[in-house]
Formats: structure tokens, C-alpha cells, sequence
């Protein structure tokens, strides 16, 4: 397995020079105006965004005030496992990228995503730009990102098709068709859309430049799942873990609902967070606490539940990837770094579905 940096601090000699031609050349040879402004620019809107957030969050001292410690750190240490098992599935798909790089680009992603509108969708927006600014291809930017979009979207849809039918099947929890039945539909018919995507693709003669890069990253989700390796395992811990938060912040408070409906209103709260919304603050509660509402959740507990977990689950990314950031922008804002994450990819080969040469 190859990896995008060289490590010359190991052995304290300078780089060679790249050959013409290379990304990293080109890397080196790129003006740092732009790039320090934009990155700063970037570094500025996440810490404004979190400050923003300060006292919207603040309600949360009151709804755990008199929760035990104990819930707390249980709960901070799932949201920890949630955000590693990011990096695991992240490094999946860009392990070209120098494993210290790529663990601080899955970090800034999940900060931008919790910080500024969009979501998940906004975070891989600003790992693919970062990305960018080392050099690395556009198309396999682009393909490696829609590969880990679409992988950890079937793992979400998977789980709302798996908790309706436990609901359907009897489990406890609502089991109306409107409750039970008709999200594993839609969750079920948009991943049969989405896998169909390549085979309609392959009829036409022509395909649009941003739709070619969509199936490609379909693609690659699909080979990537079926090759087994033990980083797949992430793509569950991911929002699993998350869930888990979810679950103890509501037992701290008083009692969760069932598992099934737990994930169901879990996966349909979090909706909102697509509204362009910074930190999803007051939204994403609303969102969630409305839907957990609908599934069943006590009432006298839903709001100081949600607001629990929404803490952990906004800052602990948040002050990492912050942290991850700050440290990533000295080495993309240093043309001349010894150490610089910059990708030796070549222009005209592609990778292979798990990341090595093909």
C-alpha cells in the first residue's frame, strides 16, 4: 500500500526534486497567498460558528445538571468511538493519503459538517477542497468522496429497512404502516434508485461530467463492500456509536424508547439537519425531538435527552476537528514543508476499489 507523503523527517534529508509534472511539483510551484487566505478564511468560520453556538448550548447545563457523571462519560466516549470509527472508514477510501494527514482531514470533515450548513454533505465539500489544495486529481477527489458518501448512506438505510421490519415483525414500538413501514420503503426505494444509477448510466452515449463522477463513486461504494476488510467494520461503529449517545443521554434522563424506534426517529430527526442551519442549533432539536415525539419517546424526557446528546455529539467533533484543522493548515499553507501531504498520484492511473495501485 502506497501512501501520498514521504516521510524525510525520519532520516533528516531534504526531498528530491519532484519530476515535472507530478502533483507535488505543481503543489510547490502554486502561489500560498491564496491558499493561506482561504484556509484562514476557513479556520475563522468554524471557530465563529462554534462561538455562535455558545449560547444556544447553554440550556444543556440545566438538563444535566442531574445527570450522574458516569452517563456523561459513558456517553462522551461513545461520541469519541463515533467520530474514530469516521476516521477508520475515512482512511478506507483515501488511504493514499498519509495516515497522519488523512486522520486530521476526516476530523476537519466532521468539525465542518457539525459547524456550517449542510451537514455530512457540507463536511466532504471541505475535505475534497483540502484535498485539492495538496494536489490530488479532481476526479479521484471526487470518486473516493462519493464512494464514502454512498457507503455510509446504504449503512444508514440499511438500518431504517432493518428497524421498520423489526417494528413490522412485533418488535416494541409503533407498528402503523405510516411509523413502521413506510421510511423502510423509502429507505429501501432510494438505495434501489442509487444502485440502479450505473446500469442506466452505461445506456446512454453521453453522461453529464457531474453525474459521471456520482457513479463512479457508486461504484466504488459497491467494490469496496465487497471486498472485506476490517475498516468496513467502521462504516457501522459510525452511526452506530451515535446512536448509542442517543440512547444513554435518554437513559441518564429517565428511559429510552425502544431500540427500533429509537433508530427510526433518530434517522428522521436528523433530516433537518440538511436545513442550512450552522451547528443544525435548534433545528436538529426540534427535528429529533419531534420525531422521537412521534415514536413514542416520554415527553417529560425528549427535549432534555436530545439536548444532552446533541452537546456531545456537536462538540466533541467540533473541538477536535478544530484542533485537527489548526494543525492540517500549517502543512498546506507551507509550500516549502519538509513533510508537506502532498499526493504522488499519477494523472492517468486510477485506483483500484480499496485504495491501492491498480
Amino acid at each position: 500500500m502506497s501512501t501520498l507523503t514521504s516521510s524525510p523527517r525520519r532520516t533528516g534529508r531534504h526531498r528530491p526534486a519532484d519530476r515535472p509534472g507530478r502533483p507535488t511539483d505543481h503543489w510547490k510551484r502554486r502561489p500560498s497567498v491564496g491558499r493561506r487566505v482561504a484556509t484562514a478564511g476557513l479556520l475563522v468560520v468554524l471557530g465563529i460558528s462554534l462561538l455562535l453556538s455558545v449560547p444556544a448550548l447553554r440550556s444543556v447545563l440545566r438538563a444535566i445538571s442531574e445527570i450522574s457523571p458516569l452517563w456523561i462519560a459513558v456517553a462522551v466516549a461513545l461520541e469519541l468511538a463515533s467520530c474514530v470509527s469516521f476516521v477508520i472508514i475515512f482512511r478506507l477510501f483515501f488511504d493514499r493519503v498519509g495516515a497522519r494527514d488523512a486522520r486530521a482531514l476526516a476530523w476537519t470533515e466532521m468539525a465542518s459538517g457539525a459547524l456550517l450548513p449542510g451537514g455530512g454533505v457540507g463536511g466532504l465539500a471541505i475535505g475534497g477542497w483540502l484535498i485539492h489544495l495538496t494536489g490530488a486529481p479532481t476526479r479521484w477527489i471526487v470518486r473516493r468522496s462519493g464512494g464514502l458518501f454512498f457507503l455510509t448512506s446504504a449503512v444508514n438505510s440499511a438500518a431504517v429497512i432493518i428497524a421498520g421490519l423489526l417494528l413490522l415483525a412485533g418488535a416494541a414500538g409503533p407498528h402503523d404502516f405510516a411509523r413502521a413501514a413506510l421510511p423502510a420503503l423509502l429507505a429501501g426505494a432510494a438505495t434501489l434508485i442509487v444502485l440502479a444509477l450505473p446500469g442506466i448510466a452505461s445506456r446512454r452515449r453521453t453522461v453529464p461530467v457531474w453525474l459521471d463522477g456520482v457513479i463512479v463513486g457508486i461504484r466504488d461504494a459497491e467494490r469496496s463492500a465487497r471486498h472485506p476488510s476490517w475498516r468496513l467494520v467502521a462504516a457501522l461503529g459510525y452511526p452506530g456509536f451515535d446512536i448509542a449517545v442517543l440512547w444513554v443521554a435518554f437513559s441518564a434522563v429517565g428511559t429510552s424508547p425502544p431500540l427500533p424506534a429509537l433508530v427510526l426517529g433518530y434517522s428522521i430527526g436528523y433530516l433537518a439537519n440538511t436545513l442550512p442551519i450552522p451547528g443544525g442549533i435548534g433545528v436538529l432539536d426540534a427535528g429529533l425531538s419531534a420525531a422521537l415525539l412521534l415514536y413514542g419517546a416520554a415527553p417529560d424526557h425528549v427535549v432534555a435527552a436530545v439536548l444532552v446528546y446533541h452537546a456531545i455529539a456537536f462538540w466533541i467533533p467540533s473541538i477536535g476537528g478544530l484542533i485537527a484543522y489548526a494543525r492540517l493548515r500549517r502543512r498546506l499553507t507551507d509550500p516549502l514543508s519538509a513533510d508537506p501531504p502532498a499526493p504522488s498520484l499519477p494523472h492517468t492511473s486510477s485506483p483500484s476499489p480499496t485504495g491501492s495501485p491498480s
